[in-house]
């Protein structure tokens, strides 16, 4: 006899709307997972009344309705809207590219004058088909935004240097001629109220849920504890590195209490020096408005990913999803295994996508 209708390997948003949507179908779910908390990356924790969201940023936003109305359902959310500030050198500038970034860095104050600037820039260096990321970054936008808020940045996130990496990463750099701080263009945006962590407790109320718990031990020891398998994990670790590793980018996280009520003025701010470790300081109480007397900030730093680190970004250039097809030709001719979520589909999700994308799984699972 099988214990459960479905094993669930991740506590994870995906892990989470799935295990959710299948026990209110009458389906019994166990959930594991190898962390010793719930909730996958959107983590949360409460230290002095702050929400540290201790797998960087998550600001959640959507234009579709159906999903916000999804998560509202469970806990509210906020009215956060996400203006990051960039930092170059001691220069500070607005993100996204708007016209209050054009004005502080040229004086321009109307649209013409700013799309003249760049137009002329773009004019002088000549580029024809651009050979790498560097070419790319400086045809779309030229040499002073790209160089003050790009370069550096992009530099740190992959650790190689924009001439070695390829033009196709970034396809268009979104120049926003109007005085609009707001980062996202979605509809609806904001922050879990009381913290994500919430949201996945709420998700899986009155569901099995093991914890520090690995896959591949879990299994062996309970070979027939499920009907079927919702891997969440990654991909090429299932089936054993067969092909070779999938090749991720990693984060390290250094959060630090400061015996301060606010220290940056903002939830994010960039750093785009390439001299720069870190790639951004987020200061959490901002996400909620926290009151406190101390502040919690985190300095994110990228990481070459080895076997044993956190994947948080897949890497998905040619060879990459080249690599990820054999595995996934693997994975359609499993019966009773179904791969989800960002790691099991080598694929990067926004919140909102990764939610929808678990209900349109469960729903098939469940003939809807």
């Amino acid at each position: 006899m099988k214990k459960y209708h479905y094993l669930i390997v991740g506590a994870g948003l995906f892990g989470c709307v799935f295990a959710h949507e299948a026990e209110k179908a009458g389906k019994k779910c166990l959930v594991i997972d190898r962390r010793p908390h719930i909730g996958g990356n959107i983590y949360t924790e409460d230290k002095d009344g702050i929400n540290i969201h201790v797998y960087g940023a998550h600001i959640f936003h959507t234009s579709d309705e159906r999903i916000w109305r999804y998560v509202n359902g469970f806990v509210t959310f906020n009215n956060f809207v996400n203006s990051p500030i960039a930092r170059y050198k001691d220069e500070l500038y607005n993100l996204p590219f708007n016209m209050n970034t054009f004005s502080k860095m040229w004086g321009v104050v109307t649209p013409a004058e700013a799309k003249a600037k760049i137009d002329g820039q773009i004019a002088e260096l000549g580029i024809g088909e651009p050979k790498n990321l560097e070419e790319q970054g400086l045809k779309l936008v030229g040499r002073d935004v790209f160089e003050k808020l790009i370069k550096g940045y992009t530099e740190k996130q992959w650790g190689r240097s924009c001439a070695e990496l390829p033009a196709f990463i970034i396809k268009r750099l979104p120049l926003r001629f109007t005085y609009d701080n707001n980062y996202f263009n979605d509809r609806y945006q904001g922050i879990a109220e009381g913290g994500y962590t919430l949201l996945a407790q709420k998700l899986l109320e009155g569901i099995d849920v093991r914890l520090g718990c690995e896959y591949s031990q879990f299994k062996a020891q309970n070979p027939d504890i499920a009907e079927k398998t919702v891997f969440t994990g990654m991909i090429d670790e299932y089936y054993g590195y067969r092909f070779g590793e999938l090749e991720y980018r990693s984060l390290r996280f250094e959060t630090e209490r400061l015996e301060e009520e606010n220290h940056q003025g903002n939830a994010v701010v960039n750093y785009t020096e390439r001299e720069v470790p870190y790639t951004r300081i987020i200061e959490h109480k901002h996400f909620e408005k926290a009151t406190s007397p101390v502040t919690y900030i985190t300095r994110e730093y990228p990481a070459a990913w080895k076997r044993g680190d956190e994947p948080y970004y897949p890497v998905n250039d040619k060879k990459n999803n080249a690599l990820y097809e054999k595995y996934r030709a693997l994975a359609d001719k499993e019966k009773d295994v179904i791969f989800g979520g960002r790691l099991g589909q080598y694929k990067y999700y926004d919140m909102d996508k990764v939610i929808a994308a678990a209900l349109d799984c469960v729903n098939e699972q469940l003939g809807k």
